[in-house]
């Protein structure tokens, strides 16, 4: 799949990892309530190879959510042709995420697959509901589905009513085959502009009411431009009517109000003013790890990640420093 895609959906993940949450529960029919611990594992294994160099592998994700019974979860994005591969692949890459946390105890090796499931972008024909293990074994067989989420089966009401909101960025794609007309037609453009206006609409009320916070919306919206900019290159009409807007809500979005929890506390001692490095503890975990992700991922200058968290410039050079050391 695209590069583009892949780093969009590990980002959203990543950054805003409780919106995996309601994504689980829709697919694998869980009851979590999104105040579970989630924990993400490496995600570069490396495959054993006979007789040639082993070969490192990516997943999507691999992350273990801890409730009432801690559970280990593989998701994988895809937006090509079924073609058999990507079953091979996921295999793969389960059997090495198994491997990887094997357990031997008295020549006993106990390994543990994950819960595996495939975000399909775009859907096709042959695009399955469901894809299935069947391994054949000296003492028996094991069968089991490998459940299948198809993005584009999900209307924006479904995405904001379920709360599946990591789905956003990828909404285009239930419009990809409209491009042309979307393109030369400026009344249909006009639609597709006032739906993706709604999307911003529906954040912000969610923002208002406390189910995300103004880091997950800004990231929602980034994403958002990051995908309809790569999957809309030859519609420049498209590209610049929906990408531009969304280019637009992320610079008027303040996200001054990111991790308020914090932010008073960190003003009350002395945050404000600038600290050395020894007093870092006085900024609150959640202003540091959000800037610490921001930092991870590039996109904003020094001052940017300053304003959105309630840091000083000061405070976040020192963050940078401590993330190169």
């Amino acid at each position: 799949m695209a590069t583009i895609y892949d780093g969009a959906f590990r980002t959203i993940l990543n950054d805003c990892r409780k919106l995996i949450i309601p994504i689980i529960n829709e697919i694998f029919g869980e009851t979590y309530t999104g105040e579970e611990e989630i924990r993400f594992s490496p995600n570069e294994h490396f495959l054993d190879q006979q007789d040639e160099a082993d070969k490192e592998r990516i997943t999507d994700t691999n992350f273990t959510v801890f409730g009432e019974v801690p559970k280990k979860y593989h998701v994988e994005c895809e937006s090509s042709l079924p073609d058999g591969k990507i079953t091979v692949r996921l295999f793969e890459y389960d059997a090495q995420i198994a491997l990887d946390e094997g357990e031997v105890t008295e020549e006993t090796l106990t390994v543990t697959f994950p819960n595996t499931a495939v975000l399909y972008l775009r859907t096709y024909k042959k695009t399955p509901d469901k894809m299935k293990y069947v391994i054949v074994t000296p003492g028996g067989t094991v069968r089991y589905d490998v459940p299948i989420m198809k993005v584009q089966a999900y209307t924006l009401d479904d995405i904001f009513e379920k709360g599946l909101l990591m789905l956003i960025p990828f909404y285009i794609f239930s419009h990809e085959k409209g491009f042309p007309e979307y393109n030369s037609n400026e009344q249909k453009l006009a639609e597709l502009k006032a739906e993706y206006q709604k999307i911003l609409e529906r954040l912000d009320e969610l923002e208002r009411q406390g189910v995300i916070g103004a880091f997950d919306k800004r990231t929602i919206i980034e994403l958002s431009g990051d995908v309809i900019k790569e999957i809309a290159q030859k519609y420049e009409n498209v590209q610049k009517g929906v990408g531009d807007m969304m280019s637009g809500a992320l610079i008027e979005t303040s996200a001054r109000t990111i991790l308020n929890q914090g932010i008073s506390q960190g003003i009350s001692q002395g945050i404000s003013q600038g600290i050395s490095q020894g007093r870092l503890q006085g900024i609150s975990q959640n202003q540091r790890e959000t800037a610490l992700r921001m930092l991870k991922r590039g996109k904003m200058t020094i001052e940017e990640i300053a304003e959105d968290t309630g840091l000083s410039v000061e405070e976040v050079e020192q963050l940078a420093g401590l993330q190169t050391v």
